[in-house]
């Protein structure tokens, strides 16, 4: 949840823009949002164009694309979902393959100090209070792997992600299943598999075969298979802890998404060797929710 404001304003000629009014603290965020849109643009992601940017005022001007978003076809047949998806990993792939010198110093990288922390949040402000940690031999052995799960991540290979790459983040565009990437200026080193896996895991979920069959394409072997579900469980977890936190603060939209994400949580978490002796366990705990 973001401070920002936005605003559709007309241009004349049935011609509109979306305008971003960035308060003072976040003024830092506007140039990066305008490097980040100069690096994607290059790297053949589309994006929302720059019409006008003023860094001093925190205004900005960009291209209007719509309010459709992947997100919004959720109904919609998996058949005809799955080429979005498609599209959606090979831009992942693109933002992956920018060069890592470029966004280095752009946004702080997902470290595992900042793994941890995400982690923490949702521990203490949801599962904690609802006794999904369990207790004693297994509450400390889960903080445990948790723990493990994210010095892992912090130790394996890292690349530029989005780090929102979702699709209330994705708009499709006239060409179908062409999409466009917004909000985007969180854009930073992490986990290489960071971008798919909050594109599988986060508010719109395909049919495990259809998931499976267009990771495959990336994915090449166990190593990458572990790494891509030890990096899902850490971001579903993290998506819980930040859906409640928005629910605290008044946006209740996302509470509905607690229960399957918390499901896919302990499913990932149920793969990687630091968690899989806990999952059964935190399926029977967790699975209470739905």
């Amino acid at each position: 949840m973001s401070s920002r404001s936005y605003f559709r304003v007309g241009l004349g000629a049935d011609e509109t823009a979306v305008l971003a009014s960035y308060p003072e603290e976040l003024l830092g965020d506007l140039p990066r949002f305008v490097r980040s849109t100069e690096l994607l643009s290059l790297a053949g992601v589309p994006v929302p164009e720059i019409l006008v940017a003023d860094e001093e005022a925190g205004m900005m001007l960009v291209e209007d694309l719509g309010p459709d978003t992947l997100y919004r076809r959720r109904g919609d047949p998996t058949a005809s979902l799955v080429p979005y998806f498609q599209r959606a990993a090979e831009l992942a792939r693109r933002i992956g393959a920018i060069p890592a010198t470029a966004v280095a110093t752009l946004n702080p990288p997902l470290d595992q100090e900042r793994l941890q922390a995400e982690l923490a949040q949702t521990w203490e402000l949801f599962l904690e209070p609802r006794g999904l940690t369990g207790e004693g031999v297994f509450e400390s052995e889960l903080a445990e792997g948790l723990e493990e799960l994210c010095r892992k991540l912090a130790a394996g290979a890292y690349a530029p992600c989005h780090r929102d790459f979702m699709v209330r983040n994705l708009i499709p565009l006239e060409d179908a299943p062409d999409l466009a990437v917004i909000d985007h200026q969180g854009l930073r080193l992490g986990p290489l598999f960071y971008d798919l896996a909050s594109l599988f895991n986060d508010s719109l979920f395909l049919p495990e075969e259809a998931e499976g069959a267009l990771l495959a394409e990336t994915l090449t072997g166990p190593r990458d298979w572990e790494e891509l579900h030890r990096t899902a469980a850490q971001r579903c977890l993290k998506a819980v802890g930040t859906y409640d936190r928005f629910s605290r603060a008044g946006v209740d939209r996302h509470l509905a998404l607690i229960p399957p994400t918390l499901a896919r949580a302990a499913r990932h978490l149920a793969r990687v060797p630091e968690t899989e002796a806990l999952a059964a366990e935190l399926r029977r705990r967790w699975d209470l929710l739905h």
